[in-house]
């Protein structure tokens, strides 16, 4: 038994746990948010069988699209955001998946 934990962007979050409970993966979700860009993010807590995990990882892949956005200078924080602030493009989106052993699973 496997917990993955994945954090993925909160645009992709409906298209994925919709695609991940029509193929009967469980997915609890929670509303995190992210410490680069400070925007929210949806963290999916979803257990499975080792088996399932390439499945698993091919709905996030499939529905999980990396993004270019602009976004603030880091060197503008603080600096209440005026308008004379540095525009940078970053890469968003994606899904980051960790991957934990479970040693004991039981539904009560």
């Amino acid at each position: 038994m496997k917990l993955v934990l994945t954090v993925i962007n909160n645009d992709d979050s409906r298209a994925a746990i919709t695609a991940l409970t029509g193929q009967n993966f469980f997915v609890t979700q929670l509303s995190t948010t992210g410490g680069f860009l400070m925007v929210g993010n949806t963290t999916l807590l979803i257990g499975t069988s080792e088996e399932r995990l390439p499945e698993l990882k091919g709905i996030l892949k499939t529905y999980c699209k990396t993004r270019v956005k602009s976004s603030p200078s880091s060197e503008t924080f603080g600096r209440s955001m005026l308008n004379h602030s540095v525009e940078e493009e970053v890469t968003v989106g994606g899904a980051v998946i960790f991957v934990l052993s479970v040693d004991e699973f039981e539904r009560l």
